[in-house]
């Protein structure tokens, strides 16, 4: 199986070709205790949805913090229509976490405890490399984290002091104190960069390389014995969207599987 490692900056690079490289790689230490974030395109790099709307759309970066603080500020006011419990109104960690559940642009980027979950959104659409990142969360300000960060955005008012201006370059992770279904069923947790203007592997301390990030490529010749596999783990959309809208999208993969036979090339599986 081949399997090549580099080291890029602060990250170390590992560009696989096998799933089974991969599982020898992400079950044991010391990637076993990180978290992990599946991409569908190895050459992305890690900026949130909003650090991307904002610089696609070319709102002016002064303007970033009013921005960020507007939509804040009008989701809360607004989305009460549609919820039956609504977050407490100064806990801002865990209005992004529902802003960034139902879509909208937040400077939240979603991890996961679980290697497997990350691969699959790395591979099911990808028609190129697809990458799983991941991040170690002892060596960073994080809810895993020996001590315990001041920075931490679920303690009131302390999203506004840390994240909100811009001016602090450093990460946090971890989750909302309340977790919806989708993070539960995602094994989820949030990455959350303390500036907008920088992807989050180059926010990283260049002075300890590998053992904070971990960029982990996998050739796309890997992606039909994966999603195989992932299949048979019961890892599709239906399971990680536990709603109908997951339900739906779960249909896609559908068409690339069959119990009886393989649908790209017709040859029937043994009995």
């Amino acid at each position: 199986m081949a399997h090549k490692k580099g080291t890029l900056g602060s990250y170390r690079v590992f560009r696989l070709e096998s799933w089974e490289a991969f599982l020898q790689l992400v079950t044991k230490p010391p990637f076993s205790h990180w978290a992990f974030r599946g991409e569908r395109d190895e050459r992305w790099p890690l900026y949130s949805s909003l650090s991307r709307y904002l610089r696609n759309f070319g709102v002016s970066p002064e303007a970033w913090p009013e921005q960020e603080g507007r939509i804040l500020r009008i989701f809360k006011r607004k989305a009460h229509q549609f919820l039956v419990k609504p977050p407490e109104l100064d806990d801002d960690f865990q209005w992004l976490a529902l802003m960034q559940h139902h879509g909208a642009p937040t400077r939240l980027l979603d991890f996961t405890w679980s290697p497997y979950v990350a691969a699959f959104f790395a591979l099911e659409r990808t028609l190129a490399d697809g990458v799983v990142w991941a991040m170690n969360p002892a060596r960073i300000n994080s809810s895993r984290a020996p001590k315990p960060s001041r920075m931490d955005p679920r303690t009131n008012h302390n999203f506004r002091r840390y994240f909100l201006k811009g001016d602090h370059r450093f990460i946090w992770m971890g989750e909302p104190h309340t977790m919806n279904r989708r993070l539960i069923a995602q094994s989820g947790t949030f990455c959350v960069p303390g500036v907008l203007d920088t992807p989050i592997e180059e926010i990283l301390h260049p002075n300890d390389p590998g053992n904070i990030l971990a960029k982990i490529v996998l050739a796309n010749a890997v992606r039909e014995t994966a999603m195989r596999e992932l299949y048979r783990m019961n890892i599709t959309y239906a399971t990680l969207f536990p709603d109908l809208d997951g339900l739906a999208k779960s249909m896609r993969y559908e068409l690339e599987f069959h119990w009886a036979y393989n649908p790209r090339t017709m040859e029937k599986y043994r009995a």
